[in-house]
């Protein structure tokens, strides 16, 4: 149990698929945890840590929720250009005296890209301590509803991507939390990026033959153009420019395979194996038997 100091974690993104897997690490191992967003938890949801309003584009009252913090889980709001708001927010928790900042970034983003990469660089350059978490797709995306292809799936048992044949390292978000929690809180700190994978490369037919063969939901991967992606995207609510930008990825996974990678990261941080995708469905299973029922 963690004992040596009465400050605090600040998670932004406080409800979000990382943020909270790694509040419930972080409370169970005894730290203060303070969870920042603009969503609350809904009721019957258990919320461990105190939460506070949260919202990149309003800094009324970033200052108070630094106050009494030693470390922050930055997640970027969805926005082309977030170092225009992530920047000044890390300056003011340098100010404060926070020295760890840890930040979600994406395997398909460096240093030297678009998006995260701004931050990336700056954390590098000015924060005495820090880590950026790169992991590939996200396994829970096939069975959040919120999401482009947990939703096509609940419709149509259809996976709709521009991504041809290329391979993804598709991982579980409870070992990204699990290498985030380390990050945030190893004595030493990581001071690098952490890319971050399954065990497996897929290709999104891949990814429909999984499911098929463990859930029984006749899983279809179906290849649209980027210009009909985009559309699916700001159907979804994204902006323009971001919705053009995830497609075009898309694109790049099709044609540079930038996605196609296999790390040690989540067994040389965390001392354990990355779980699978076919583990992951099979934990999920009753899920997908719920969507096999809906789109018959």
């Amino acid at each position: 149990m963690y004992t040596e100091t009465s400050t605090h974690i600040l998670l932004t993104g406080g409800q979000g698929k990382t943020s909270s897997r790694i509040a419930q690490l972080l409370h169970g191992q005894g730290y203060l945890i303070r969870r920042a967003g603009r969503s609350i938890s809904k009721p019957g949801n258990e919320q461990v840590g105190e939460h506070a309003p949260f919202d990149w584009f309003d800094d009324s009252n970033h200052d108070d929720l630094l106050q009494d913090v030693h470390a922050v889980y930055l997640v970027a709001p969805a926005s082309m250009h977030p170092e225009e708001v992530m920047i000044p927010f890390i300056r003011r928790a340098l100010d404060a005296s926070v020295r760890r900042f840890v930040l979600l970034s994406s395997a398909s983003i460096p240093e030297n890209g678009p998006v995260f990469g701004p931050v990336h660089r700056y954390l590098r350059e000015h924060a005495p301590e820090w880590a950026v978490l790169r992991p590939s797709y996200f396994m829970q995306n096939l069975t959040d509803a919120r999401h482009g292809h947990g939703q096509s799936l609940r419709q149509s048992g259809h996976l709709y991507t521009a991504a041809g044949d290329g391979k993804i390292g598709f991982v579980d978000a409870d070992d990204i939390a699990a290498v985030g929690f380390h990050a945030l809180t190893d004595k030493e700190p990581h001071n690098r990026e952490l890319i971050i994978t399954g065990p497996e490369s897929l290709t999104y037919d891949d990814v429909a033959g999984v499911i098929r063969s463990v859930t029984g939901l006749n899983a279809k991967h179906i290849r649209v153009t980027p210009e009909q992606l985009t559309e699916r995207h700001k159907a979804a609510g994204l902006p323009e420019s971001y919705a053009e930008y995830l497609a075009g990825m898309d694109v790049r996974i099709r044609l540079e395979g930038m996605e196609d990678q296999v790390t040690d990261t989540v067994l040389r941080v965390t001392g354990r194996e990355p779980r699978s995708l076919e583990q992951f469905i099979l934990e999920h299973r009753h899920g997908f038997h719920l969507i096999n029922q809906e789109v018959r």
